[in-house]
């Protein structure tokens, strides 16, 4: 005779097993998360075992690798010297600009691209130096771009306080 397959899927004995293996499996994790490590050593060298040590051992503490919190497992933050006083050029390059994060920032000066918001230095990174510059009465730079070797685009960046305010692209 025929019996309908249960909703799950699973074959009727198994079923009862599922909730007895997630029970065993949470009661065990944070035992298993805890536990000590110890350094034993002997004639035979220095092993590392989950059990103490017979005579003089010694316990190991390894430092949980994740983070989960703003404070875990970072670096203190190192402090400025106090006798050294700001750059003011590298302050207004990098204080006032938009942030780019650092895979987009690559991704860009792969592609040779600028784009609003980055800083001089970034732009020369991309472009290289600039040929032709005009600081008033808004600073700009003029890049060419030749195509074997006639000119073929212009390409003006304009700044404003140390970045990029925009962009433009013209034909000679």
């Amino acid at each position: 005779m025929w019996k309908p397959a249960s909703r799950s899927g699973a074959k009727p004995g198994l079923n009862r097993l599922g909730p007895s293996f997630a029970l065993a499996a949470l009661l065990t994790a944070p035992v298993m998360a805890h536990s000590a490590i110890y350094r034993c050593e002997s004639e035979q060298g220095v092993r590392f075992t989950d059990q103490p040590c017979p005579g003089a051992g010694e316990a190991v503490e390894i430092r949980d690798p994740r983070v989960g919190r703003l404070d875990q497992n970072l670096p203190e933050p190192s402090a400025p010297a106090a006798d050294e006083p700001p750059d003011p050029a590298e302050t207004a390059d990098n204080g006032t600009c938009r942030f780019i994060n650092s895979t987009d920032l690559r991704r860009y000066l792969v592609r040779e691209q600028v784009v609003r918001g980055m800083t001089r230095d970034q732009v020369r990174r991309a472009f290289g130096s600039p040929p032709e510059t005009y600081p008033s009465p808004q600073e700009v730079w003029i890049y060419q771009t030749r195509y074997y070797g006639a000119l073929y685009e212009l390409i003006y960046v304009y700044f404003r306080d140390g970045c990029v305010d925009r962009v433009e692209y013209r034909k000679p």
